[in-house]
């Protein structure tokens, strides 16, 4: 497998929500791919073992109604929605080293396991349940978790189901305690504060049990079949927060599970907060299984400065605008364009503002500007063939931007060395000194071309094909200018 580990080394694994496959990914999906693969390539920058897994939620009942309304097989539908997450992460420059489906047979066992664990704990027992669902979240919810017009708060609009039937549930509030130590001490991490202020909230408000199981009528016999009892099926989000251990090998590989096991970060979106911080740390509890080390919650993208709804026509699919402009292009505007740590706002008139004005006008016109001077003067470079990555070690206000997952931060710091560089061009005015053949032409060059090596360096997490090209441009021994990075739009 390409991912196993030289145990010699850090190991760092991240994984980012395993998204629904009833429909088409959109800029939401993007903004999480982008944000997960930049730490992991960040971290593959810094030296560790690192291996990035998502995956498709395919046993979810929205699955099964979406294939039904397309007059398609269930396994047909999620199979080729899958796909199309998987193709979104390509031209997104996104790299998958695990992309677990929740329909492998691999993973029907290991979620099987997992509940056989918990059971044998005691913390799975069955009884009559009535209660409101909200399909889209595929979770039950009380009248006091509903907005004024006793809808979910993720989507509103959309009527909840009245549910009554027999299932089996999970002994949460065993956990309340437990989990509280657990957050509180941060030896279960949630980044940002306000979140996990808002975890701790919820938990002392008191945890009740949660059904953990759907009848095969309702689940219209599609996901894992409950262990011991074939008239039903375990729910969605016990089996899909699984993917995140049979993705690595549990169940089914015990070896590579124990390397990679525990997650080293967990990446999600704030709607899901409630699943992957109290349910899923509970469950692994109960399974005498070990527990993530940190939740990083990041908030929403809206479109043209409304929430994304099929209602009002703006969800938005970022993969035309990626294969036209690039994927960088994109990847910079999730990055640098909002704080992770609240809503921030797509539209192709920002994106294309942002695109002229920082990378065409400011990195592309840099790197072209050099490579010409470079060029004009016969400049031969003479130092390392890659721009030096411990830059990325050396740096306080990156390193510490990076490890608070504060993107637009570290690339501001990015772009204040590109300011810096273009005002040194300036002032030193190179071109005048090549056509005095001034003996110090080549010092000044020298500095802008090991400049344009560390931003190179700096970027690589971020814009990976762009700094890919920096480097190679100006590897030498010559240095020619021969395309140009960003051209206006």
């Amino acid at each position: 497998m390409t991912w196993e580990r030289n145990i010699m080394n850090n190991k760092f694994y991240i994984t980012s929500a395993i998204p629904y496959v009833n429909a088409k990914p959109h800029i939401g999906h993007a903004l999480e791919f982008i944000q997960a693969d930049t730490i992991a390539r960040y971290h593959r920058v810094l030296g560790d073992d690192t291996l990035y897994l998502s995956g498709s939620d395919e046993n979810a009942l929205k699955n099964v109604q979406a294939a039904e309304k397309e007059g398609i097989p269930v396994p047909e539908f999620v199979d080729r929605n899958a796909e199309t997450f998987v193709e979104l992460a390509r031209v997104l420059g996104v790299k998958f080293d695990v992309f677990q489906k929740g329909s492998d047979p691999k993973h029907h066992a290991a979620s099987q396991k997992l509940w056989e664990l918990c059971a044998q704990n005691g913390d799975i027992y069955k009884k009559t349940y009535t209660g409101l669902y909200c399909v889209g979240c595929e979770a039950f919810y009380t009248p006091q978790e509903l907005n004024e017009n006793g809808e979910c708060f993720e989507h509103p609009g959309r009527k909840l189901e009245e549910v009554s039937e027999e299932n089996y549930f999970f002994r949460l509030s065993k956990y309340q305690d437990r989990l509280l130590k657990l957050i509180e001490s941060r030896e279960y991490d949630i980044v940002p504060d306000f979140r996990r202020n808002e975890v701790l909230t919820f938990l002392k408000s008191g945890l009740e049990d949660f059904s953990v199981s759907r009848s095969n009528t309702r689940a219209k016999n599609w996901g894992v079949p409950v262990p011991g009892d074939p008239s039903q099926r375990i729910y969605v989000w016990f089996d899909a927060l699984n993917i995140y251990q049979s993705g690595i090998g549990y169940g089914w590989d015990d070896e590579t599970y124990k390397l990679w096991w525990p997650a080293d970060l967990h990446v999600i979106g704030k709607g899901i907060i409630r699943f992957h911080a109290i349910y899923w740390p509970a469950i692994l509890l109960s399974a005498g299984l070990p527990l993530p080390k940190k939740l990083f919650v990041h908030e929403y993208f809206t479109v043209n400065g409304q929430k994304m709804s099929k209602t009002v026509g703006n969800v938005y699919d970022p993969v035309p605008l990626a294969r036209q402009y690039g994927a960088d292009a994109l990847r910079y505007y999730c990055l640098a364009k909002i704080s992770p740590f609240s809503d921030g706002d797509f539209s192709e008139e920002k994106f294309k503002e942002s695109y002229n004005a920082d990378l065409a006008n400011g990195l592309g016109n840099l790197v072209a500007r050099v490579a010409k001077l470079c060029e004009n003067a016969h400049y031969k470079q003479m130092g390392s063939e890659n721009g030096s990555s411990t830059h990325l070690l050396e740096v306080g206000e990156y390193t510490e931007a990076m490890q608070n997952f504060k993107f637009n931060e570290a690339l501001e710091y990015i772009w204040g060395r590109i300011t810096e560089l273009d005002q040194f061009i300036n002032q030193e005015k190179p071109w005048e000194l090549i056509k005095k053949n001034s003996p110090r032409t080549e010092a000044v060059l020298a500095h802008a071309v090991d400049g344009l090596q560390e931003i190179a360096a700096l970027l690589e997490p971020f814009l990976p094909d762009t700094a890919a090209k920096i480097t190679e441009q100006f590897k030498g021994p010559e240095i020619k200018s021969t395309f140009s990075l960003f051209p206006r739009i």
